[in-house]
């Protein structure tokens, strides 16, 4: 089956990696343009982008996947199936109906559960157990298609949704080898979605990641592990942003201070950190990231000019 890839970040690599691996005529592979990055700022190419390059398959880079232009050079590209992995915009219903079979998606959630942007980072926010992949037939609307398959997978405790992402990724790259299979056998049966249970996770911005301490421990820490390690969950230390990592909860521990309090420091035990107020209970922060430097354990700028019992975040 001739099939054009859309996916920009490392996410989609797997799936590409997997639809060659198991041959199938990858086409051509659309992409977000070129776009700066890292402390440098210098221009990088997506994930996505160096792998089709070094395999030798047409890139396409629009700024916007439309337009008389973008859709001739996508017919040129004869597809017969698109097939979309985290390439970032959402798509006409004239691109993705050009290929004979229609376009379809991988998608990091058991949806309707977690419709958006930002499913993997919501997942673990929210305090669900399980979440997983499902491939469905791509509708108009975000996230609104026909379910093809799905494949559940469990959260674990102190899971981070950067460890949740690379487990996701390979999963959601053998569903859709599995997808494709039954598609080619006429057996991939569509199941329309619960709209009526739909749930959303939309686009994580800097405002949402600034960490609110005056919750409870174990929401202030999943708020922390679902935004490791993009884009980290921060906070104000003197007036500076700090970002805080690899959390562990005390539900249970005791006090008045107020939230966002340094209640203890371990300069010599990288296992605690930092133990933190909140709204109930407390967290020890075991990461940081203060502004300017580079991750490092809380023990470690502890030592440094890092804070001391007393001291508060906001």
């Amino acid at each position: 089956m001739r099939i054009l890839f859309w996916g920009t970040p490392d996410f989609a690599v797997p799936s590409l990696l997997a639809l060659l691996g198991e041959g199938h005529e990858v086409v051509g592979v659309v992409t977000q343009p070129d776009r700066p990055a890292g402390r440098g700022r210098s221009v990088q190419p997506p994930p996505v982008k160096a792998i089709a390059l070094a395999e030798g398959i047409p890139v396409l880079q629009p700024e916007r996947p439309r337009g008389d232009e973008f859709l001739e050079r996508m017919a040129e590209l004869a597809p017969e199936l698109s097939v979309v992995v985290a390439y970032g915009q959402i798509l006409r219903p004239e691109v993705l109906d050009l290929p004979a079979y229609g376009s379809i998606n991988v998608h990091a959630s058991l949806l309707p559960l977690l419709r958006g942007a930002a499913p993997i980072n919501w997942a673990i926010i929210q305090g669900h157990t399980q979440t997983g992949t499902t491939v469905m037939r791509m509708a108009p609307e975000m996230d609104a298609g026909p379910i093809l398959l799905q494949v559940a997978e469990p959260i674990g405790e102190e899971e981070t949704a950067a460890d949740l992402r690379v487990r996701l990724s390979e999963i959601g790259a053998q569903a859709l080898i599995e997808a494709l299979a039954l598609l080619e056998l006429g057996e991939l049966a569509e199941i329309e979605q619960d709209h009526a249970a739909a749930t959303y996770a939309p686009r994580i911005t800097r405002e949402i990641a600034h960490l609110d301490l005056s919750l409870p421990a174990d929401e202030v820490s999943r708020w922390i592990r679902g935004l490791d390690d993009v884009p980290g969950a921060w906070t104000l230390f003197r007036g500076e942003p700090v970002k805080l990592f690899r959390p562990r909860p005390v539900p249970d521990h005791e006090h008045d201070a107020a939230p966002g309090t340094v209640l203890a420091v371990t300069p010599s035990d990288p296992t605690s950190g930092i133990l933190v107020a909140c709204g109930s209970g407390a967290i020890w922060v075991r990461e940081v990231n203060p502004p300017g430097k580079r991750r490092m354990t809380a023990a470690e700028w502890v030592r440094g000019r890092g804070p001391a019992p007393g001291d508060r975040f906001e």
